[in-house]
């Protein structure tokens, strides 16, 4: 059953964002997922910049030079949206938070994809799968989509998230080559990275990372208590102190720069989504760096 809750939140999307989107991108949506298909179509030399995934390691070694696989687009997409519900995507104010513009995200996305007659399905994970919903069109599904999203019990506090354990639920489940959206804020215990690199071997797989200006900068705001969203660790800092702002603002930038070169190194496009960005504009912004890439 598909809540009235939902069908609102997909009305609101379709007149602010889905509508806006297709006339910015011109019906070009695939602009966003380029490096997509999986009909190959020929043969040619490696060039520079090329996806080394394409490169036909028997052609190459016959004729000792690097050889590209070039594949036709899909006529339809199947793609999933991995869903990292931990606790600490609850972050933010209560109208801006990670949580929220994740479901905007999602919903907008899956209704443009299935707009144009592709599936969409999703796999849940608030600490282990929860759920798994198979991939469908249509804009039923979509609302069905939102309203799993909007009913996913929030998990009580525990050790931080294991973000390996989503990204291997996707190796086992998504079979066929498929366009996989990773929706994280990637707080997670380390070892993840490798198994992002597996999953995009044999995919398309595009990262979106939440975050919250708050968790770059603090204000200052005098003395507060601070709380760990995944485990309830609890801090009494000053933030009057402007050495603890600028170690906490270092801190924050480490990480941003370490998650930058995990998706290099993995060959994933990401796009960094901020509670307080207009999401036009942020799939705008990806859709035009991918191009650029492109080139």
């Amino acid at each position: 059953e598909v809540t009235p809750t939902a069908e609102r939140i997909l009305q609101r999307l379709d007149w602010q964002i889905v509508r806006k989107l297709d006339g910015l991108l011109q019906g070009d949506y695939r602009s966003l997922f380029y490096g997509y298909g999986i009909d190959f179509a020929d043969l040619r030399e490696y060039q520079p910049e090329d996806d080394i995934r394409y490169i036909d390691w028997n052609v190459t070694a016959r004729m000792d030079t690097p050889y590209i696989r070039q594949y036709t687009e899909d006529r339809e997409i199947t793609a999933w949206f991995l869903l990292d519900l931990s606790p600490s995507v609850d972050f933010g104010t209560p109208q801006t938070q990670k949580r929220n513009q994740l479901i905007d995200f999602v919903a907008a996305t899956a209704r443009l994809l299935t707009r144009h007659g592709n599936r969409v399905g999703g796999i849940f994970f608030s600490g282990g799968v929860d759920r798994v919903l198979p991939a469908r069109g249509g804009r039923l599904h979509v609302l069905r989509l939102i309203h799993e999203l909007l009913n996913q019990p929030k998990r009580a506090r525990a050790p931080f998230t294991d973000l390996g354990a989503l990204l291997n639920a996707g190796l086992a489940t998504i079979k066929r080559r498929s366009l996989i959206f990773v929706i994280s804020d990637f707080i997670s215990t380390p070892g993840w990275e490798r198994t992002l690199s597996l999953l995009n071997r044999r995919h398309e797989v595009l990262a979106i990372r939440l975050w919250d200006p708050r968790e770059v900068d603090l204000p200052d705001v005098g003395p507060i208590l601070l709380e760990d969203t995944e485990t309830g660790e609890q801090l009494y800092v000053d933030t009057r102190d402007r050495g603890f702002r600028q170690r906490y603002r270092a801190a924050a930038q480490a990480r941003d720069a370490a998650l930058g070169a995990t998706f290099k190194r993995a060959g994933v496009d990401a796009l960094t989504l901020s509670t307080e960005e207009d999401l036009v504009r942020a799939i705008v912004r990806f859709a035009a760096q991918r191009e650029n890439r492109r080139r």
